[in-house]
């Protein structure tokens, strides 16, 4: 997960795995470092890995500021969360079953697992399950934004929804790669839901009572 600034190292005992750091990822022609972070869980016996940067995470807020407006940059730092989540678990010498992703702020990972990982033997069998929250926003990202976003692997046809950059089209392009969906809330975009269900793809409801259950059964059934 990102290392939000609303998260307190020095009390969940967050530190740098200097193993994992180094690498530096360009988005814009600039290059950012990427830190990676760790933190136990220990009731439940987890680790939890942090990707990190001064520029895009070291900010008090998430992804809008005191005042609720959303950040200016918040598509470089979903840029930049995607990459560094996949060339984090490329350095573990993880391979997923199953790749995660929830919210819009992870919308651009399903399609680098299925397009730009593709050859690397990690991801190769991987499913992608993509969570939709009731966290839609009005307005739209920085023109350039299919631009920043584009990688080895990746084609315009790949990337199109992104012409014009939104929540909505950045959903539907999450959709178009990922082979099954949580839907979590009764609020969701109702753009979202139809594109959802007109893909024909599998999902499920998220009911906080049996979720447990019906994730692993869901992961199965992938």
């Amino acid at each position: 997960m990102p290392r939000f600034g609303s998260i307190n190292e020095r009390r969940n005992q967050l530190h740098e795995v200097i193993r994992l750091s180094g690498m530096n990822l360009i988005i814009s022609d600039t290059d950012h470092p990427l830190i990676i972070k760790v933190a136990s869980i220990q009731q439940a016996r987890m680790q939890v890995y942090f990707i990190d940067n001064d520029d895009y995470f070291g900010r008090r807020y998430t992804v809008h500021n005191g005042q609720g407006e959303y950040f200016p940059d918040n598509d470089e730092r979903a840029i930049f969360f995607g990459r560094g989540v996949l060339e984090t678990v490329r350095k573990l010498r993880w391979q997923p079953g199953i790749v995660h992703c929830h919210g819009w702020f992870t919308g651009l990972v399903p399609m680098y697992v299925k397009k730009a990982f593709r050859e690397d033997p990690l991801y190769s069998k991987a499913k992608v399950v993509y969570s939709i929250y009731n966290d839609s926003f009005a307005g739209s990202f920085n023109p350039d934004f299919k631009t920043m976003a584009t990688t080895d692997g990746i084609t315009k046809k790949d990337i199109s929804p992104l012409d014009k950059p939104n929540y909505l089209t950045l959903s539907k392009l999450a959709i178009n790669f990922s082979d099954g969906f949580v839907i979590v809330g009764d609020q969701i975009h109702p753009g979202v839901e139809d594109y959802l269900k007109a893909s024909n793809k599998p999902f499920i409801y998220h009911n906080p009572e049996t979720y447990i259950q019906d994730y692993g059964a869901f992961y199965d059934q992938l």
